[in-house]
């Protein structure tokens, strides 16, 4: 399929926050905040950036994703749906145990999940790793790895980060979902983890800085994370969590809980006006 820029991204990207809360919704469990913050990155990867074919999902040539903030699997899930992987349909079975999509990152039973994910820090070694098979194979692909700001607390992530400049993987690309929030409260009193620019920057990384939620900005850090040579990149994306649903947006509370019937209603319907608005409906 063709690329997707701009308002057709924005488009995209509504219409699978709106599958992404029906998932959770239907299973009364899931994370929906970082999920709705994370979506606009993953639908630009997928619809623009990366070099895939849902009818190939095993190409060894393929470019490979790895949500290592895992628990955010409804946003890569929706947007899996939205690009062909699997039906739509499929989505009322999140966590459910008839269905095969569990409630983290699952590769082994969901088509187009390149690697299982759920422990913080892991998702982000496992890229890492990817990206030097990669390379010691003299492959062309690029990994991508989406983490949350949270997750940059954990140890294991800065042992990656170094690996990763120690090889010069510069097909890697980590982009970091800057909310400022997780499960417990904000970042910057749970764990500080601030400045992150000038951490990546202390561990050889190119770093590069984006507005979250605007297509055009994501889809030009990407390239521009694409051209530079001999560094891994990180795009530190600023971003609201529970983006697109009034009371939501940065509410830590809905990290990790599902709507009930009177909730889906309005952030449904606050979804579908945002989709009709972008339409020009």
């Amino acid at each position: 399929m063709e690329k997707l820029y701009g308002s057709q991204l924005a488009i995209t990207a509504t219409r699978a926050r709106l599958l992404a809360l029906g998932a959770v919704h239907t299973a009364a469990s899931g994370h929906i905040g970082g999920s709705l913050s994370a979506i606009d990155m993953i639908t630009a990867l997928y619809f623009n950036v990366m070099n895939i074919d849902p009818a190939k999902p095993d190409d060894e040539n393929r470019d490979r994703f790895v949500l290592s903030k895992g628990h955010c699997s409804p946003a890569l899930y929706a947007v899996l749906a939205l690009r062909g992987y699997f039906p739509q349909e499929d989505l009322k079975l999140f966590r459910s145990i008839k269905g095969h999509m569990s409630g983290h990152a699952e590769m082994r039973h969901v088509a187009g999940v390149d690697m299982s994910t759920g422990s913080l820090g892991q998702g982000i070694s496992a890229a890492v790793g990817m990206a030097l098979g990669g390379k010691l194979q003299k492959k062309d692909f690029r990994v991508y790895a989406v983490l949350g700001d949270g997750e940059l607390a954990e140890g294991q992530v800065w042992e990656a980060a170094m690996s990763a400049a120690k090889y010069n993987l510069d097909n890697l690309c980590a982009v970091v979902d800057v909310n400022g929030l997780q499960i417990d409260g904000a970042t910057k009193d749970v764990m500080p983890t601030e400045p992150l620019d000038q951490k990546f920057a202390a561990f050889n990384w190119n770093v590069i800085t984006a507005e979250g939620h605007d297509p055009c900005a994501l889809v030009k850090a990407f390239e521009e994370a694409k051209a530079y040579k001999g560094k891994p990149s990180v795009i530190l994306a600023k971003t609201v969590k529970g983006k697109g649903v009034s009371f939501m947006e940065n509410n830590y509370g809905w990290h990790g809980k599902a709507p009930n019937d009177e909730q889906f209603e309005q952030a449904k319907g606050e979804l579908e006006a945002k989709l009709a608005e972008l339409e020009g409906k």
